[in-house]
């Protein structure tokens, strides 16, 4: 879809960035010469992943912060046009799990906070990050969200509703900016072997599955300055784009 040069020079920011397939994509767009924001709540591991980059030669700005505290999100926005102006790539990545269990069975508080996580949180990076992504010569943003959205399996029900709103929002959005140069569209990964879903399916071989390494570069794929898809997702399961 892309080569390894486009994103020389960029600025993305990418969200969970500490671990799994925020981590790997971190990574990955650094190699790709991009400069990264790396926003996380785990501060240690923001500073490992800060020197796995510096370990490439990469560069990356450290962004403790919990994307459920809206302001601090706003402050993020604000401190990224005072530094840069602009933002060429957002990977919203950070999601909850919660709890699998039947949707009668779920407490107001696990329902709030994967909702605020999976889909406040990426609206209030909407709001922040909007006018600065419409800086940008091609600004690119995707989100990453699950064919969970789809199947809504029994017990799966908080993790699906969420990831559906999701698609829903990031949807609207991208037929809000179809006539500039942003483009936003879904990444859904797959099965891949990271600690959600170690939590998820806690008898399955995590060796069987995919590492979020080999996922990251499509994923960042998204961010080219190439890429005109708009309001579409990329199924990693089928190698192709499709309609939300």
């Amino acid at each position: 879809m892309t080569d390894n040069t486009e994103l020389a020079g960029k600025v993305v920011l990418i969200t969970g960035a500490s671990r799994g397939i925020g981590y790997a994509a971190s990574i990955e767009a650094a190699q790709r010469g991009a400069h990264v924001i790396a926003v996380a709540r785990t501060v240690g591991g923001l500073e490992e992943l800060d020197d796995a980059i510096q370990a490439t030669g990469g560069s990356t700005t450290l962004v403790p912060l919990d994307l459920r505290d809206g302001d601090a999100i706003d402050r993020l926005g604000a401190a990224i046009f005072e530094r840069w102006g602009h933002l060429d790539g957002l990977v919203a990545n950070a999601g909850q799990l919660g709890v699998l269990s039947p949707v009668a069975h779920i407490k107001p508080d696990d329902f709030d906070k994967v909702l605020s996580v999976n889909v406040t949180a990426n609206y209030r990076l909407l709001r922040s990050l909007d006018l600065l992504l419409r800086q940008s010569e091609a600004g690119r943003a995707v989100f990453v969200s699950s064919g969970a959205a789809r199947s809504a399996k029994p017990f799966w029900g908080l993790y699906a509703a969420s990831k559906a709103a999701l698609d829903a929002l990031v949807k609207s959005y991208s037929g809000e900016i179809a006539t500039t140069k942003v483009r936003a569209n879904v990444f859904y990964p797959g099965v891949v072997r990271t600690a959600m879903r170690a939590k998820a399916m806690p008898g399955e071989d995590p060796n069987t599955l995919p590492t979020p390494a080999e996922v990251a570069p499509k994923l960042i794929d998204m961010l080219s300055p190439s890429l005109d898809e708009n309001g579409r997702l990329f199924d990693v399961s089928s190698g192709a784009f499709e309609d939300i």
